[in-house]
C-alpha cells in the first residue's frame, strides 16, 4: 500500500453524466450550474457531451451550454463524443481535453452504442488520431470495468487487455467506470494492481457510482494503491439508463467533506459546493441522494 496522498483531483461531471439522466433541463439552467461549478475551486469538469440528439436528447443544446458558460481560467474543461462526427463538434468548439467510452462488456457495450467492444475499439483508434491531429488530449474511459448488469462480473484480465490495447493505440489517459455501482474494494484492488502491473505510467481515474453504498470505501481503496483522480458529481447526480435501478454517482461533497477531515486537500470550497449542490437540487426538481447535501458537513451544529 502507497502512503495516502496530500492531494487529490475530482473531476466534477454533474453537468454531463448527471444531467444526460434527468428529465431535460432548460439550456440557462445548466449554465448557471455549470458557472456554479466552476467557482467552487474543483480543477476539472466534464462540460458537456457531443452526442446526437436523437441518442441523448439532454445534451441536445451542449454547443449553446458550451458557447455561454463563464470559462475559468483555472478549469480544465472536457468533453465526451460517442464518434468522429461529435470529435469534430468537440473540436471545433474549442475543446483540448476529449473523451471517449467503450465498455469492457460486449452486452453494455452493445446497448451503449450497437457495436461490440472490439468494434469500439477499432473506431477509437481512429478517433485518438483524429483528436491527436487536431491537438487534443484523449481519454479512454472503460465503462463496466468492475462488473456488468447483463453479465455479471467483468474479469480484470479483460480490463487490463483493453488497457493495453488502447495505450498501444496512443490513449493519453484512462477512467475505469463503475457504470452501475458494482465495484466492491476487493473488485478495485484487483483491476487497478493488475493495470498498473502492465501499464504503470498511464494516468489512471476511477469513476464510482454509490448504487449499493460502497463509493467511498473504493475511493480510499483506490488512495492506498496510489490513484488520485476520481469523478464526482454534485448532489449524486447520474446513473445509466441502460441498468433500471443504477443510482448516481458518488457525491463530489461527499468526497470532498470526507477528505477534508483527513487532512487531504482538494483545493475545493465545500460550503460553495453544497450550494451547487443545492442548486443542482432545484434544476433537477427532485431530492438528491447526497447525504452531505441533507445534512450538512459535520461542523454544523444544531
Amino acid at each position: 500500500m502507497n502512503p495516502l496522498p496530500g492531494s487529490v483531483s475530482i473531476r466534477e461531471v454533474a453537468p454531463r453524466d448527471g444531467l444526460q439522466n434527468e428529465d431535460p433541463v432548460p439550456t440557462a439552467a445548466k449554465i448557471e450550474l455549470l458557472d456554479a461549478l466552476s467557482g467552487t475551486g474543483v480543477r476539472r469538469i466534464e462540460a458537456v457531451s457531443f452526442v446526437h440528439p436523437k441518442a441523448i436528447p439532454q445534451m441536445a443544446d451542449a454547443d449553446q451550454v458550451w458557447a455561454q458558460v463563464r470559462k475559468s481560467p483555472t478549469v480544465r474543461y472536457s468533453a465526451l463524443v460517442p464518434n468522429s462526427r461529435g470529435a469534430q463538434r468537440a473540436l471545433a468548439a474549442g475543446f483540448t481535453e476529449v473523451e471517449v467510452v467503450v465498455s469492457a462488456s460486449d452486452t453494455h457495450n452493445k446497448r451503449n452504442v450497437n457495436r461490440s467492444t472490439g468494434e469500439s475499439l477499432d473506431d477509437i483508434a481512429a478517433l485518438i488520431d483524429e483528436l491527436h491531429g487536431a491537438g487534443a488530449s484523449a481519454e479512454v474511459i472503460i465503462a463496466t470495468s468492475f462488473g456488468c448488469p447483463f453479465e455479471g462480473d467483468v474479469d480484470p484480465k479483460r480490463v487490463a487487455d483493453i488497457v493495453d490495447r488502447v495505450v498501444a493505440d496512443g490513449a493519453d489517459r484512462i477512467a475505469f467506470g463503475d457504470t452501475t455501482g458494482m465495484a466492491t474494494p476487493r473488485r478495485v484492488t484487483d483491476v487497478v494492481t493488475l493495470v498498473r502491473e502492465r501499464q504503470p505510467d498511464i494516468p489512471v481515474l476511477l469513476h464510482f457510482h454509490n448504487t449499493r453504498g460502497t463509493a467511498l470505501a473504493n475511493i480510499l481503496t483506490a488512495m492506498d494503491l496510489g490513484i488520485t483522480e476520481f469523478d464526482a458529481s454534485v448532489g449524486g447526480l447520474g446513473g445509466c439508463p441502460y441498468a433500471p435501478g443504477a443510482t448516481g454517482n458518488v457525491a463530489t461533497e461527499e468526497v470532498v467533506h470526507m477528505l477534508e477531515d483527513m487532512g487531504i486537500d482538494t483545493g475545493i470550497d465545500l460550503d460553495a459546493l453544497i450550494e451547487a449542490a443545492a442548486l443542482a437540487q432545484r434544476v433537477v426538481g427532485r431530492e438528491l441522494p447526497s447525504g452531505v447535501l441533507r445534512a450538512g458537513p459535520r461542523t454544523r451544529l444544531a
